[in-house]
């Protein structure tokens, strides 16, 4: 759903032959799904977490970005990654996703230390970011989009094309089996929901092969019900064996579906918590700034009602 170089490991783009009829020389299946991804039974639980973030810091010139921030993503799991704007949500996924560099600490896949070089280098590693904004051609069908950039191909020299027939069943497989029911596969992208969008991204990341899902914001411009929907398939990501890593300002769909919250204030950890150590009342007032609003609330109690809206005079 999103760009190939958000969302999906799959291979370069290859563009078919324009209109040309003729004997299928090849018939290319499907881009296969890579071995040993988060679902499959050898890898897990395998051991090590697969993203392992340890102290790490991130700077901008002279602005600070993240000091010693540190998050781990596990098979089967969600990590929850809170904040208010500007706590460093933005900069965190860019270093998960391969496109920024950390500065200090250490960032390890599997156990392993690393320097992602691109959001490709990522990408291989099975590290795929549904952002936001997903980056889609609305006038395009769901399963040209949910291909786009890795189109299987038929046919050879003046003969090669699009594996349409594939590609529209492959989609409409891979959305049926996360639980994803849409009238047709043929409407354009454009009409379907924000929250259908953000799950055909996901069934996307999941069928090309993620192991690591990052989410951000996934339910920031969405209503209620379809906030909802979008949490039942990040759950049936996490149910597939994925590590997902949710960002979020909403402590409330972060407890819904969460194992684990990582809160972030100005580019640092105001605090880490499993599930069991927290209740959602607890990860609210953390979220919202906790002692800070409590002072708050006594200064605006005390302050003096000015002499134009009716206060007394001394």
């Amino acid at each position: 759903m999103t760009e190939r170089s958000d969302s999906t490991g799959g291979p370069e783009p290859t563009e078919g032959a324009s209109g040309t009829e003729g004997t299928q020389e090849t018939a290319a299946a499907p881009p296969s799904r890579p071995s040993g991804k988060a679902g499959d039974p050898e890898t897990k639980g395998s051991g090590a977490p697969l993203v392992d973030l340890e102290g790490v810091s991130k700077a901008y010139g002279n602005i600070q970005a993240l000091t010693e921030v540190s998050l781990t993503a596990e098979a089967g799991r969600i990590s929850c990654v809170l904040g208010d704007n500007g706590a460093g949500k933005s900069t965190l996924i860019k270093i998960i996703a391969g496109l920024h560099q950390h500065d200090s600490g250490e960032y390890r896949i599997e156990g392993e230390p690393v320097r992602l070089a691109s959001p490709r280098d990522a990408l291989d590693r099975g590290i795929a970011t549904v952002y936001q904004e997903l980056a889609v051609v609305p006038l395009m069908p769901v399963w040209r989009n949910f291909f786009l950039g890795s189109e299987p191909v038929v046919g050879r020299g003046p003969f090669r094309r699009l594996d349409v027939e594939a590609m529209r069943a492959t989609t409409r497989t891979e959305l049926s089996r996360m639980g994803i029911e849409l009238r047709d596969v043929d409407q354009p992208i454009g009409t379907l929901s924000g929250g259908e969008r953000q799950c055909v991204a996901i069934a996307r990341a999941v069928y090309f092969g993620a192991r690591v899902l990052v989410l951000d914001e996934p339910t920031a411009a969405l209503g209620v019900k379809q906030s909802g929907v979008v949490l039942r398939y990040v759950a049936a990501a996490r149910d597939a064996g994925l590590a997902v890593v949710l960002i979020t300002h909403n402590p409330h769909h972060a407890y819904l579906v969460g194992d684990h919250f990582v809160l972030l204030k100005r580019g640092t950890m105001a605090g880490s918590h499993p599930r069991t150590e927290i209740g959602l009342d607890e990860l609210t007032r953390q979220m919202a700034g906790g002692s800070e609003l409590e002072q708050l609330s006594h200064e605006l109690e005390r302050a003096p009602v000015p002499e134009h809206l009716g206060g007394r005079r001394n």
